[in-house]
């Protein structure tokens, strides 16, 4: 087990890829996080509204079916029990990092992520939820 945060923070990884989903989830586990994850936004507003578990961040595709990154903010941000939940965007898309970057967004992480940098992102964003 790493430095990492232990098993009380979790990461809901939402990415319309099945790939980058197991990637992720696997890294975050390894790492010591609970992982929970969706296929779209419609799915992760779903698992976060039925979950026992609330996530200290959400790693967010943008581009996805069903319900898109942006529309799952939307609706997040209505939601008074999700609304505090850190944002962090994951997107292929360089030109939509100065998008990313509105109030409802933490940060934005090109991909492909590199996995040391985005562990120590989700590491601040849960130690500083922990404090």
């Amino acid at each position: 087990m790493s430095a990492h945060m232990p098993l009380t923070h979790g990461v809901l990884v939402v990415d319309d890829d099945h790939a980058i989903r197991v990637m992720l989830t696997e890294a975050l586990e390894d790492a010591g996080y609970q992982v929970l994850s969706a296929e779209n936004g419609s799915q992760a507003l779903a698992v976060l509204r039925a979950s026992p578990i609330r996530p200290s961040v959400i790693l967010l595709d943008l581009m996805m079916p069903v319900m898109s990154g942006w529309a799952f903010c939307v609706e997040q941000q209505a939601d008074a029990q999700l609304a505090s939940i850190p944002v962090i965007v994951l997107s292929a898309r360089p030109s939509l990092q100065h998008e990313a970057l509105m109030p409802v967004v933490s940060e934005f992480l090109q991909k492909p992520v590199d996995i040391i940098r985005l562990l120590a992102v989700v590491d601040r964003y849960c130690v500083e939820k922990a404090q």
